[in-house]
């Protein structure tokens, strides 16, 4: 471990900007990359101590803002299994990023180290990576400036999607024990990928091509290179035609195209040129998030989100299981949030008869909640989503004696969805491999999937507010408990529209509050969210 001379020298060349005050929330440090140097140092050492108080396990960190404008960045820890950092880790990222000064910083990093009880005489070992933003490569020499003062082992990956860092954080922290998870390079991803997408769609062939925007980010190149270890479309294979791809110029990153923006204002980027009935996704600027879409026959837009691709990840894996012999011996169960769609919800709970758990907004909520079953399935609506399957269930599967040629079939493509599946953490790509692994199963095209069941009109609105902070909310964040008076005021307009539901939560990741509302009808919803919206913009007056 370093001695307090290096990082304290170390700290001088990142000073903290005066008068901001930061917090580790939902996505890390996201902010204006130019108040960042100081925090992504601050972070640096925080990871070194998460490593040395974790036995010398490989921690990742990754430099990204998302689905953010071009000019913000953000960082964020990766722990040992590929899993969002430890809750009560976040309190103390808080502390050293909001540390006022060089002595003061250092005195923060000795008692914790003191307080968490860490052997100065472990090793660290730290992964890293970034986006294609233009603010990386600076606050990456931030971050290593704070790996060697704290005399870390570490690797830079450079360029990779968020899931690609999880993915190797999980792949090295394995290696050589029975959960060993795979190849530990970038290369070892797209071929564990890519062979059980192969094996997952044996006899099946897709129905039609996919036209993927990848928002102009770092899922454009690596989508690239994925496709390079799949089967060509000449040859049998999915055909994946690329668009918003462009790396080269950062200020197009998210602007007016990827998940986000296709989520919000419900429609397809104006570049798109899809034919009508064309299968379409979008991902967003680091490749976490994937949502389908398609135009219909009436050139009505019809957007298939995370709630579509969680009903049909549970209703397919519920029928594998069935189809199996295991029906009785895996369990499925949904995990959602307040940003669920109340159609999605009715769906999952009355026609494929499966529990679902709601929880506040954020990956690791979800994430942990899906623990809870043999195998659980979460996504946000925007996208952000995953398959998790429990030890006990992957030791059923690899056990289970098939008893006919068709269970065999249907346990051998479990099996792959098991590996193709990213386990760690929502991935758009194999997330997209997964969709299209399943559609061509059931021979479905877009407007098959769409009619699984009726969204109801819904419209998301973002509110500035001066502090996001006074904004407190209960029962999994579809109530408002501050400030006071606003929920009794939301509850009075919900109660005027049919099929009305509505909620207010504080951002996560900037100074604005985020209203959803769904009714009967899109006139309606939009009514009630604008109505909303004003409750929200008074209260934060």
């Amino acid at each position: 471990m370093a001695s307090n001379e290096s990082i304290l020298q170390a700290s001088t060349h990142h000073p903290k900007p005066a008068e901001h005050k930061f917090q580790y929330g939902t996505a890390g440090f996201r902010m204006r990359a130019k108040l960042l140097d100081s925090v992504v140092f601050r972070v640096g050492l925080l990871a070194a101590l998460r490593s040395r108080k974790l036995g010398g396990q490989t921690i990742g960190v990754m430099i990204t803002a998302s689905h953010n404008p071009p000019e913000d960045n953000g960082v964020k820890l990766v722990d040992p299994m590929g899993e969002m950092l430890e809750a009560s880790w976040e309190a103390y990222a808080t502390t050293l990023a909001n540390a006022t000064s060089d002595e003061a910083l250092l005195e923060a990093y000795n008692k914790l180290a003191t307080d968490l009880k860490v052997k100065p005489e472990t090793p660290s070992r730290i992964i890293l990576a970034r986006d294609t933003r233009a603010s990386g490569p600076p606050l990456v020499a931030a971050l290593v400036e704070a790996l060697k003062a704290t005399d870390s082992e570490y690797t830079d990956y450079e360029m990779l999607t968020t899931p690609q860092l999880h993915h190797l954080v999980r792949c090295i922290n394995t290696q050589g024990t029975q959960y060993e998870y795979g190849e530990v390079s970038e290369k070892g991803y797209y071929e564990k990928t890519a062979a059980a997408f192969v094996k997952a769609m044996k006899g099946r062939k897709p129905n039609g091509g996919v036209t993927v925007d990848c928002a102009n980010g770092v899922g454009g190149p690596k989508l690239h290179e994925l496709v390079e270890y799949l089967p060509k479309a000449s040859e049998g294979g999915l055909e994946i035609k690329i668009v918003n791809d462009d790396v080269l110029k950062p200020e197009r990153l998210n602007h007016q195209c990827g998940a986000d923006f296709v989520k919000t204002n419900q429609r397809p980027p104006p570049s798109s040129q899809a034919a009508p009935l064309t299968r379409c996704a979008s991902l967003d600027g680091d490749a976490d998030r994937i949502v389908y879409y398609f135009v219909d026959s009436d050139s009505h837009f019809r957007l298939l989100d995370g709630d579509k691709i969680a009903t049909l990840a549970a209703t397919f894996i519920g029928e594998l299981s069935r189809n199996a012999g295991l029906g009785s011996k895996i369990a499925v169960g949904v995990v959602q949030t307040a940003y669920a769609n109340g159609s999605s919800t009715e769906y999952v709970t009355k026609t494929l008869n499966l529990p679902v758990i709601c929880t506040p907004t954020g990956v690791k909520h979800l994430h942990h909640a899906a623990t809870k079953f043999d195998v659980g399935v979460y996504f946000e609506a925007n996208g952000h989503g995953t398959v998790i399957f429990s030890p006990s269930a992957l030791k059923t599967l690899e056990s289970h004696e098939p008893q006919s040629p068709a269970q065999s079939s249907a346990l051998e493509t479990l099996r792959a969805l098991t590996q193709l599946i990213n386990q760690t953490v929502g991935d758009a790509l194999s997330d997209l491999l997964l969709v299209e692994t399943i559609l061509a199963h059931k021979t479905w095209g877009p407007k098959e999937w769409d009619t699984l069941y009726t969204d109801l009109p819904n419209r998301l609105l973002r509110v500035e507010v001066g502090d996001r902070n006074i904004f407190k909310t209960t029962d999994a964040e579809r109530k408002l408990e501050e400030p006071v008076g606003a929920q009794a005021q939301i509850d009075a307009l919900v109660g005027k529209y049919k099929q009305g539901r509505s909620f207010a939560r504080a951002s996560g990741t900037e100074d604005a509050v985020r209203v959803y509302a769904e009714a009967a009808t899109r006139g309606e919803a939009d009514d009630l969210a604008q109505k909303v919206a004003g409750v929200c913009r008074h209260a934060g007056e």
